[in-house]
């Protein structure tokens, strides 16, 4: 659960600058209050009254220090002098000393933070991914570092100096007169606790309405990436109707709950601040009249409690302002802290020196056992050997486990019993990342990056040479593709590859695969989506590969299967039959039956 101490420490690196800083701007601040007490003195000069003991005992000094007259001029000159320095003086040294560090400091913990966040993305697990669309996900990110960054400018450099300016002021009235100085406290005692009470409130409020602008937001993201269907199906309409009920639940509650809620704040504050200055005028002129303080402290005193009841708009509103971003920075905090999943692989990029694994391709599933959920098994003892260099078939209806299968290979989820070795060892032993990078895997939609077709070839290896490209495309007949592209390999092939057909990217995929080197090689349903043409192609370009190291080949169209060495049929998350094409044909069992239906033309379902 993120707390207001996670806030805070979004700007731990800079802890100590940020001190120094936000210690300078309120020190301006302060000194910015020698401006009116320095202008009530000269009233005082200027009218002969008595000047404040300090100011008379530091003018003497002058004096007896230049051996000048003390008289009404150097009174005079003494002052401005005072005044010249808080305020020309001063102009230079407090930008530099302030705000720039101000938004220094926040720029750069955007930087710190925005690389932590890629940094969580890469190492979340995927079941996140599949609870939370990308929508929902860069709207809190996007939300969190933007209102940290401008928030904290903000507090730092206004917020917080602001109320050191109005600790200053009271101090000042106190040193003139005790009683206006206890009125001073009390009224803004009163005034800051009421407002923090009723911000609490609105601060629940914006929780509220984060979470359902987020909902709005990833069903908007889905809308996007979805905008084929929703076309095919005419459902423009109700869609639309959808984001209108959303949006007017949102502005309900951001301007009948929210907005009211801080017009009301701000309509008894001001209320109560004027009708205080008010207050502090009549007794400030009272004092006055029956002598008990000067001319110039009368000016004085009501100039800076002026001053003070006036900070106290833009205090609410840099208070209203960081309520609204509150839950927004809380969420992204919530975000940062999801656990990182136990299928993280290191963010270390390799070095040149370190040593690769490298297996034979040997696999051994013994006794598997997976279930997503404990109590509902996707996989019951699975047990299967895989021999270096072969070829096997995973086939069986959809929900039989296939995919699952390949998701523990991978290690994006670990067994809850049993174990897979490759070449003896056990796969939870080996490091991750290295494992990982000698596996390579064909999936049915081949993720494509927007960038150039060469880009995309050489993704999992950015050091292969021009010639092994060549070959890799060759192999996986994407050279027959590039001949037809208007650029070559320096095509750029659009977000998602929309430039390439679905047997384009099919191939794309394979010679990416291929150009790793991988031991094992998984196809996942390569051609299920293709028309038959496509699907020839990849059939061509995979027989290619068969033999030349372990290759898994998950299939609905038995058609692509035939030529494996293995074919292991699942049913219900066991294994059901294992055998070659024309072994299982006599057994007449499943896979007898299924073969019979695609046959036929029949769906395998």
């Amino acid at each position: 659960m993120a707390t207001f101490k996670d806030i805070v420490n979004y700007y731990k690196p800079y802890h100590a600058i940020a001190i120094f800083s936000i210690t300078a701007a309120s020190i301006f601040e302060v000194v910015d209050l020698v401006v009116p007490y320095a202008i009530g003195q000269i009233l005082n000069v200027l009218s002969r009254q008595s000047l404040d003991k300090p100011v008379e005992n530091a003018i003497a000094f002058l004096a007896q220090v230049t051996q000048l007259q003390q008289n009404q001029l150097l009174s005079i000159g003494f002052l401005l002098g005072i005044i010249f320095i808080v305020t020309v003086v001063r102009a230079p040294i407090q930008v530099w000393t302030t705000w720039w560090f101000h938004w220094d400091i926040a720029l750069r913990s955007r930087q710190n933070q925005a690389l932590k966040t890629v940094e969580k993305i890469l190492t979340l697990p995927l079941e996140f991914y599949d609870e939370n669309n990308p929508g929902r996900i860069a709207g809190r990110i996007a939300r969190g570092l933007e209102n940290h960054t401008f928030t904290y400018p903000e507090i730092a450099g206004q917020l917080i100096p602001k109320l050191f300016r109005v600790l200053g002021i009271f101090m000042m009235i106190l040193f003139i007169e005790w009683r206006i100085a206890l009125i001073f406290f009390v009224s803004f005692i009163i005034i800051l606790s009421i407002s923090l009470k009723d911000l609490k409130q609105l601060m629940e409020q914006e929780r509220h309405l984060d979470k359902y602008m987020e909902n709005t937001q990833s069903r908007t993201s889905e809308i996007v990436t979805n905008i084929k269907t929703v076309k095919a199906f005419a459902t423009e309409a109700v869609e639309l109707k959808r984001q209108r009920q959303r949006l007017n639940r949102e502005f309900k509650i951001v301007d009948y709950r929210i907005h009211l809620g801080y017009i009301k704040l701000g309509t008894w504050q001001k209320t109560i601040i004027q009708f205080c200055v008010f207050v502090v005028l009549g007794l400030t002129l009272v004092a006055t009249l029956q002598g008990q303080i000067s001319l110039g402290h009368f000016v004085t005193t009501f100039t800076i409690s002026s001053m003070a009841y006036a900070e106290m708009e833009p205090i609410n509103n840099l208070a209203e302002i960081f309520a609204r971003r509150y839950a927004s920075m809380l969420r992204f905090h919530e975000f940062m802290q999801q656990p990182t999943g136990v299928d993280a692989a290191s963010l270390i990029v390799p070095l040149a020196s370190d040593t690769p694994y490298s297996f034979t391709g040997k696999l051994e599933l013994a006794n598997v056992c997976f279930g997503y959920d404990a109590e509902r098994p996707v996989l019951q003892n699975i047990s299967l050997l895989i021999e270096p260099n072969q070829t096997v078939a995973l086939v069986g209806r959809s929900g039989s486990g296939k995919s699952t299968l390949v998701k523990l290979l991978f290690r994006y989820f670990e067994p809850n019993s049993g174990q897979i070795l490759i070449d003896g060892q056990d796969i939870r032993n080996l490091d991750v990342a290295k494992y990982r990078r000698r596996l390579a895997i064909v999936h049915q939609e081949v993720d494509v990056f927007n960038g150039t077709l060469l880009d995309n070839l050489t993704y999992g290896d950015r050091t292969a040479s021009f010639e092994q490209v060549q070959e890799a495309c060759r192999i996986a007949r994407v050279d027959e593709v590039i001949e037809q592209l208007p650029q070559g390999y320096y095509t750029v092939v659009g977000e998602r590859g929309v430039r390439l057909s679905g047997g384009q990217r099919q191939r794309l995929g394979i010679a990416r695969s291929l150009l790793v080197n991988p031991d094992i090689l998984i196809f996942d349903e390569a051609t299920s989506s293709l028309d038959y043409e496509s699907e020839r192609s990849i059939q061509l370009a995979m027989r290619s590969i068969l033999g030349t190291r372990t290759t898994i080949i998950i299939a609905h169209r038995l058609s692509t299967v035939r030529e494996a060495d293995k074919i292991v049929v699942l049913e219900r998350g066991k294994i059901a039959e294992v055998g070659t094409h024309a072994q299982l044909l006599r057994h007449q069992g499943i896979y007898h039956r299924l073969h019979a239906l695609q046959a036929t033309g029949e769906l395998l379902t």
